[in-house]
């Protein structure tokens, strides 16, 4: 018996179904050449990195910042970088709403993700962040999963760059089933690569993962920001038409084959 249910599902923007994202740490001078890679094929960062360690001669000076992230994302990494489990919530919470005052000075942006320094949380810390202003939280550790996360303030990776890279990206580039958004989600610190001497890894992967017509190129905190669009979407009972009260776009698939574009604020039939 056929029914009449239409299937829904949310995309990516642009009707797409994988999600590539990066993640490097600590804003050293390294990420000059990994931003320089990373826009040669189209791909988009997210760089945490410390405000109080300006002067630091092996860290990127902040003049630099605005004009080096250009298209990518700045995030907090907290002022000094102290392992923040073993500090008092006070403590923690200036580190952070301090790292973020001092970046959005720099970037002229509201600044919204973390990467926990040294790896370091706690779910007292997770439940301190929305008050923060924090919308994000990134772990350290390896996923090897294409999957979004549960809960953004424990946002694990899929792999760091140093675990089976091109492996991980082969899979997902090949991936063709559209019954699920996946993403990829990279992280490290661009001082890796000049220590263990292999730039040719992160070189071939952009390569390999850039400019493929299926996979959204984001930052994390757009892919945080999208979901939410998804979730907002207000459906009707029957699924006849959808009303997106947000102002970006929401993409939606209907019965596998049409893809919608229902722009902010308005209505759609679908």
């Amino acid at each position: 018996m056929k029914t009449n249910i239409k299937k829904i599902y949310a995309c990516y923007p642009g009707g797409k179904h994988k999600a590539l994202t990066m993640s490097y740490d600590d804003g050293k001078h390294e990420d000059r050449r990994l931003v320089e890679i990373f826009n040669k094929y189209g791909i988009k960062a997210t760089f945490n990195v410390n405000s109080g360690l300006e002067g630091d001669p092996v860290r990127i000076p902040q003049a630099e910042y605005r004009e080096l992230y250009k298209g990518h994302e700045v995030a907090c990494h907290t002022v000094s970088h102290p392992t923040i489990e073993r500090c008092p919530l006070t403590s923690v919470a200036q580190e952070i709403i301090e790292d973020r005052k001092k970046l959005e000075e720099i970037m002229g942006y509201p600044v919204r993700g973390l990467a926990y320094p040294n790896g370091s949380y706690s779910r007292e810390i997770c439940d301190l962040l929305p008050g923060l202003g924090i919308r994000y939280g990134r772990i350290v550790g390896d996923s090897d999963s294409f999957a979004l996360p549960e809960n953004f303030l424990q946002w694990k990776a899929t792999c760091h760059h140093d675990h089976n890279l091109l492996g991980l990206g082969k899979q997902f580039v090949e991936l063709k089933k559209k019954q699920y958004l996946y993403l990829m989600y990279v992280w490290g610190h661009s001082y890796e690569f000049a220590r263990n001497d292999n730039w040719n890894v992160i070189e071939d992967f952009c390569r390999m993962a850039g400019g493929q017509d299926d996979i959204w190129y984001a930052t994390n905190i757009q892919v945080v920001d999208y979901m939410d669009v998804v979730k907002m979407a207000q459906f009707a009972a029957d699924g006849s038409f959808v009303y997106n009260p947000c102002v970006q776009s929401l993409w939606l698939c209907i019965d596998d084959e049409c893809f919608v574009e229902v722009k902010g604020g308005e209505q759609v039939s679908l």
